[in-house]
């Protein structure tokens, strides 16, 4: 005769319920277990561990392309700039509760992580650096793509007879940092010119050229052939005045027949950029842009980190965007 167990009987696992034990993906499948973490409330965050951002309002009014930071203290000063309502104060401090008022215009400081926008334009003779000219002549914002929420910041400018690079950005500090004089940075042109330089001229453009508004040189000076009468030359210099090339070329006598700029600082004209046509930059190089310029992004500090290296020979060699004013 059977004995009977006095100990109670096992359930057994039901097919539709596994133990608690079970790891969550083992309960159902890996899209159901990912919705649920989904909608997983976050835990709320202290209200005293809240702090509200800040930046001075010149670089904020800058970050939304209205110009350079320069520039933005001048309309500062001006009293055309208010804050929640009154007249704004240089060097203030703005939140991203702060309302901005530029005349008309009003302007929300926004964080965000965005990289600004840098596009590299070969600019043709015959062209004029500005949006509005009175003689109706052709400008080189035409040919940029549109943009709704900034506006494109040209780096220096070219004078009407002059082509070659042109940067522009949407962020007014990275094109102050390569613009203003203090930072001393690069401007590279190859300049055709009729008959070749003597030994004294050479000297002369290296020790300096006296010009109507100051003194002026060459830091480097370089003879790159040519043919006939037709001398080419690389000049070096680290300002960006008013035709400052040809006026220094003029005061010793010779007469320039072509400019062109190739390089701004450690941004050189790709090679295979036709004559007005533009090549949009991509974000690892406006990085390694910003980082050699001394710049950061128009966010917060702490919101950006990138390494130290110079633009890769890729942005020189990438077939260029054409823009679709072309």
């Amino acid at each position: 005769m059977a004995v009977p167990s006095t100990e109670p009987a096992k359930r057994r696992p039901s097919s539709r319920h596994s133990p608690k034990s079970t790891p969550a993906l083992a309960r159902g499948s890996r899209r159901n277990s990912a919705t649920r973490l989904k909608r997983m409330p976050e835990p709320a965050t202290p209200a005293a561990l809240v702090v509200a951002r800040s930046q001075k309002l010149q670089k904020v009014l800058a970050q939304a392309g209205l110009g350079s930071r320069r520039a933005m203290e001048e309309i500062i000063k001006a009293g055309k700039v208010k804050v929640n309502g009154t007249p704004a104060t240089l060097g203030a401090r703005e939140t991203t509760d702060d309302l901005i008022q530029v005349g008309r215009r009003q302007i929300k400081f926004k964080v965000t992580t965005r990289l600004p926008r840098v596009i590299l334009y070969h600019k043709p003779e015959g062209e004029i650096v500005t949006r509005d000219d009175p003689e109706g002549r052709p400008s080189v914002f035409e040919k940029l793509p549109v943009i709704r929420s900034a506006k494109w910041l040209a780096v220096g400018r070219l004078d009407f007879n002059t082509g070659g690079l042109l940067i522009f950005t949407t962020s007014g500090e990275l094109a102050n940092r390569l613009m203003h004089p203090r930072f001393e940075v690069e401007r590279e042109y190859a300049v055709r010119v009729f008959g070749a330089l003597t030994p004294s001229q050479i000297a002369e453009f290296k020790k300096g050229v006296r010009l109507s508004d100051g003194d002026a040189k060459f830091d480097m000076l370089e003879l790159q052939g040519g043919d006939g009468r037709n001398r080419w030359y690389r000049v070096v210099l680290k300002e960006g005045r008013n035709r400052v090339v040809r006026r220094m070329f003029e005061a010793l006598g010779l007469q320039v027949s072509r400019l062109m700029r190739v390089r701004f600082g450690i941004v050189s004209l790709p090679p295979r950029l036709k004559r007005g046509v533009w090549v949009e930059l991509k974000e690892s190089e406006i990085s390694q842009l910003l980082e050699w310029a001394g710049s950061t992004p128009d966010v917060p500090q702490d919101d950006f980190s990138a390494p130290v290296a110079r633009p890769s020979a890729g942005t020189q060699n990438r077939h260029p965007r054409r823009s679709p004013a072309r």
